[in-house]
C-alpha cells in the first residue's frame, strides 16, 4: 500500500500556461461529438496530429498490471482552489499557493484540476460516474496528471463549494467564496497504478506522467448529476496500450 510520504497542509490535517480542460490548445475548435469529436480530432489541425497517430495516448483501460516496487510521492499541498469555470469543454478550477506533487525525485506543481463525465481511464473495462484530473507541471516543462475516480454515495464538501459558486454558462469565471485545499479531493488511501500517457484533449501531447489512484472518493447523486449535465459527456475513448503496461 503506497501512503503520502510527506503531506503539508496548513491549518488542518486533510488529504489534501495550461488552458482549456487542462492542457488543450484554444486555436482550432474541437468538440466531444460529431465531426469534431474525439474520432476526427487528428484531422482538425496538423498540431493536432497525434490524436490519431500518437503510440502512447490517454485515457486507457486499466487491465494490462505489472507489479512494480512503486515510489511513494511527497505532496505539499498548501494552497487553495480559488476560481471556478465552465471553459465548455469542462469545469476547471485555478489554485494559488504551493501545491507540489513530487515523484521520481522531480517536484511538479499544480496548475488547475478539472473534471469528466463520466471517467476517462476505466479499470477493467468499468466506467467511474466522474474523474477529477489534477494537472501538475515541472520546472522543465515535464507534465504528471493525478487522476481521482468519483462514486456515488454521500455529498462530497469540496464539490459542493465549486457548485454553489460555478456559473453554469460557458466562459464566466467565478472566485469561490469559500476557498479550499485541493488535496481535500483526495482519498486517504493512495495506492495507485502508474503508466505514460498523454493529454487527453487536443493537441494529445505525449510523455505525460499518469497516476491513477486505485481508491475513488464519494460525491452524491444530485452532484455527479449536477456536473454532468453542464459538461455532458465529456470523455475522450479509451486508447490502445500498444506496448505498454500499467504498473501496480
Amino acid at each position: 500500500m503506497k501512503r503520502l510520504a510527506t503531506i503539508c497542509v496548513a491549518a488542518v490535517f486533510t488529504w489534501a500556461g495550461v488552458t482549456g480542460a487542462g492542457y488543450h490548445a484554444e486555436h482550432a475548435h474541437w468538440s466531444y461529438k460529431g465531426k469534431s469529436g474525439p474520432v476526427h480530432w487528428g484531422e482538425i489541425d496538423p498540431r493536432f496530429r497525434l490524436c490519431a497517430l500518437g503510440a502512447n495516448q490517454s485515457p486507457v483501460d486499466i487491465h494490462r498490471l505489472i507489479e512494480a516496487k512503486l515510489p511513494d510521492p511527497k505532496v505539499y499541498y498548501t494552497g487553495n482552489a480559488q476560481e471556478v469555470v465552465n471553459n465548455g469543454h469542462t469545469i476547471k478550477v485555478s489554485t494559488i499557493g504551493k501545491n507540489e506533487f513530487s515523484i521520481d525525485g522531480i517536484p511538479f506543481d499544480l496548475v488547475q484540476f478539472h473534471f469528466h463525465t463520466p471517467s476517462e481511464n476505466t479499470i477493467n473495462g468499468q466506467h467511474f460516474p466522474m474523474e477529477a484530473h489534477l494537472v501538475h507541471k515541472s520546472k522543465d516543462g515535464e507534465y504528471l496528471v493525478v487522476a481521482v475516480m468519483f462514486q456515488e454515495g454521500k455529498p462530497n464538501l469540496a464539490l459542493s463549494r465549486i457548485l454553489a459558486d460555478l456559473d453554469p454558462r460557458p466562459g464566466h469565471p467565478k472566485k469561490l467564496k469559500e476557498m479550499f485545499n485541493p488535496g481535500d479531493l483526495f482519498p486517504k488511501k493512495v495506492d495507485y497504478y502508474r503508466y505514460d500517457g498523454s493529454f487527453t484533449t487536443p493537441p494529445c501531447t505525449e510523455g505525460v506522467r499518469w497516476i491513477v489512484l486505485k481508491t475513488p472518493v464519494e460525491a452524491s447523486k444530485e452532484q455527479l448529476e449536477q456536473m454532468q449535465k453542464i459538461m455532458g459527456h465529456n470523455n475522450r475513448p479509451t486508447q490502445p496500450l500498444h506496448a505498454r503496461v500499467i504498473l501496480k
